[in-house]
């Protein structure tokens, strides 16, 4: 069913959508700011019961290949509830100096069974398009520019499956942003492990990197290019020099963090779905702050609000 190879130049488009806002949209730059105030000050336990989060699969396609089956689907589900909780294929071949990083987010998801309506659903909208391809412009999730409309981003998370073109394999947008657009999107090439999902982006982790975004990951590098200044806010990953791509051997060394190098199996990386496998502790918390901050609505009963501590700030 796939298209023959996939040319991916543009693995994930998050930062410039991060950006983009942050220019464009009243109040983001100031609401993330708060938000990664909260994350660097928090100082809790780690959460013990999973939660599980609601999803509903918005379907936009406009040729007949492109209208991803319940098969392909249901296989994506599968997969971020094994690599979300320490399961995933391949999580056994994180290299011995990193094993004690693996953590497991204690986070499940499940395709919704009740629609914002109150009426039973599959978790799945489908919606006939005369757009060719999407970009990364959030035209996907409006009905009235050729794709479907959120559900409430307080109560689901929104995952829009299309075409996307100019070799783009997803994005998402940070905790913050308009709930409207509140959400992840994904190529419907790098979707699942059926269907049309093309190697190397046919193991389901393009989804699992675009939902760490939503739950307020960085890239494991800091998004600074190829430099060794950057900073995913996270104690626990190494210091890289820029995104890896393909398949890397351990250890692949940069920005002087020999002896054991990159962190190349992070999920957060651009390594090819077969390499990325894993989360670290340091993630993990972070995405607990995100569940008792900006994402509290997922939780049964969410946690108080983060009380501030002495630590410095951090920009957005």
């Amino acid at each position: 069913m796939n298209e023959g190879p996939l040319e991916i130049t543009r693995w994930c488009g998050t930062m410039p959508m991060h950006h983009r806002l942050l220019d464009a949209q009243p109040g983001y730059a100031e609401a993330r700011t708060g938000i990664e105030n909260e994350a660097f000050a928090w100082r809790r336990p780690r959460r013990e019961a999973p939660v599980t989060i609601p999803v509903v699969v918005h379907v936009v396609w406009h040729q007949e290949a492109d209208n991803v089956a319940d098969e392909q689907i249901h296989s994506q589900i599968e997969v971020l509830n094994a690599d979300f909780r320490m399961r995933g294929a391949g999580v056994d071949t994180v290299p011995e100096p990193f094993q004690a990083l693996v953590a497991d987010a204690r986070l499940e998801f499940a395709l919704a069974d009740t629609g914002p309506d109150g009426a039973p659903t599959t978790g799945i909208t489908r919606t006939r398009t005369d757009t060719a391809v999407f970009d990364a412009d959030d035209t996907v999730k409006h009905a009235a520019s050729g794709g479907a409309d959120a559900w409430p981003a307080d109560r689901y998370l929104n995952i829009w499956v299309c075409p996307l073109g100019g070799g783009l394999l997803g994005y998402a947008q940070f905790p913050g942003g308009a709930p409207e657009t509140d959400g992840v999107v994904v190529n419907h090439r790098g979707f699942g492990t059926t269907g049309t999902a093309t190697a190397p982006f046919d193991g389901g982790r393009t989804t699992v990197h675009e939902i760490g975004h939503w739950l307020n990951l960085r890239h494991i590098w800091g998004d600074d290019g190829e430099g060794c200044s950057g900073d995913d806010f996270v104690a626990d990953t190494p210091n890289q020099g820029g995104p890896n791509r393909g398949r890397p051997e351990f250890p692949n060394i940069s920005c002087d963090n020999a002896p054991h190098g990159d962190l190349f199996m992070n999920f957060m990386d651009y390594s090819d779905d077969a390499v990325t496998v894993m989360f670290t502790q340091g993630q993990t918390e972070r995405m607990d702050a995100c569940l008792a901050g900006p994402r509290g609505s997922f939780l049964a009963a969410p946690d108080e609000p983060v009380e501030p501590d002495d630590a410095e700030p951090v920009a957005a």
